[in-house]
């Protein structure tokens, strides 16, 4: 019987102190026991390292790599440079990317590997998840406008690397992950290896999302990945979608003068876009606090997203997240 080929479990770190041990105790939990994890810290000044080294000497198949290059000062795109430093340093022919922010099920590994190691694909999707009932009410309302599903179940086509799988060799054929930017590394690669082959999306392999947001985090995180998206010139069809749903806010309040018809028009039409997605998730106990916050998410999301994305588009310039201006 031929030999499994085994997997790396990668993630990139910085400032991740409070998170970092949830990662760890997902991975040690993982059904498939032969995997090796890699965690590149970006030079961590609050902890983080050391807490790796002493998972490391717990854990033998943890082994973390500190690379100093893999933060703002030292490139413009440090998570797709720590990404790349750890597939470099990987023993394995499939790889699995992670987040810090993330928890895992004990099956994550197996099921988002399982197609690539049976040889039927080179690309994996697992997407991600919140759970509603541990969730704050902000991480429920912004949920679909990053890409969240609010349960395990079913299939999520978004290109993430808080859950994507992929063969080695299909990682070099592309070039690995774009060293261009602060976020947007895992839209980049998507875009090129779709150009290679069909991402498969296999069920059961979702993250379990963790961000605790509040209003304003919520909003600054949208608008942090569509600055992002302006920057590199990618979905630019979004931003159209998202000017027109500015357009017609605004032409409707200015119809107010005469009827309001095309206000209700537009509520209507903007609480379809709040609950397209995810309405049995929102709709359970806590529905008087969760509904309300996802209109107003819903309402704001619009001008969040223009607003960044032509300005990423001018400046060609990301904003800071937290993790990095603290280093």
């Amino acid at each position: 019987m031929a030999e499994l080929p085994r997997v790396t479990v990668i993630a990139t770190v910085l400032n991740e102190v409070e998170t970092i041990g949830n990662l760890i105790s997902s991975f040690a939990q993982q059904t498939l026991f032969n995997i090796e994890i890699i965690i590149v810290d970006g030079g961590s000044s609050d902890g983080t390292w050391e807490r790796l080294q002493q998972f490391a000497a717990q854990e033998p198949r943890l082994r973390p790599i500190r690379d100093e290059s893999c933060n703002l000062r030292s490139s413009p795109g440090p998570i797709a440079r720590g990404r790349n430093r750890a597939i470099q340093e990987s023993t394995g022919t499939v790889i699995a990317c992670a987040d810090a922010g993330c928890g895992y099920a004990p099956g994550w590994v197996e099921r988002l590997t399982a197609p690539i190691v049976a040889g039927d694909a080179e690309y994996t999707l697992g997407g991600s998840y919140i759970d509603p009932a541990q969730a704050t009410v902000w991480d429920v309302a912004a949920a679909p406008f990053l890409g969240i599903k609010l349960r395990p179940e079913g299939l999520r086509k978004s290109c993430t690397t808080r859950s994507m799988g992929m063969s080695k060799s299909l990682w070099k054929r592309v070039g690995g992950f774009p060293e261009v930017n602060l976020f947007g590394e895992d839209t980049l690669f998507d875009l090129r290896a779709r150009e290679l082959t069909i991402p498969v999306f296999p069920e059961g392999a979702m993250a379990r999302y963790n961000p605790r947001f509040t209003l304003r985090s919520a909003a600054e995180k949208l608008g942090l990945y569509a600055t992002s998206d302006g920057v590199l010139g990618v979905r630019r069809m979004r931003l159209v979608r998202n000017l027109m749903r500015c357009a017609a806010q605004v032409a409707a309040l200015i119809a107010l003068r005469w009827t309001f018809v095309p206000l209700l028009l537009v509520a209507l039409l903007e609480i379809c876009f709040a609950f397209e997605h995810d309405v049995r998730g929102v709709f359970n106990r806590r529905f008087v606090k969760l509904v309300p916050a996802r209109v107003l998410f819903s309402l704001m999301a619009p001008w969040i997203v223009s607003f960044n994305h032509i300005a990423g588009s001018i400046t060609g310039q990301n904003r800071r997240n937290p993790q990095n201006s603290r280093a």
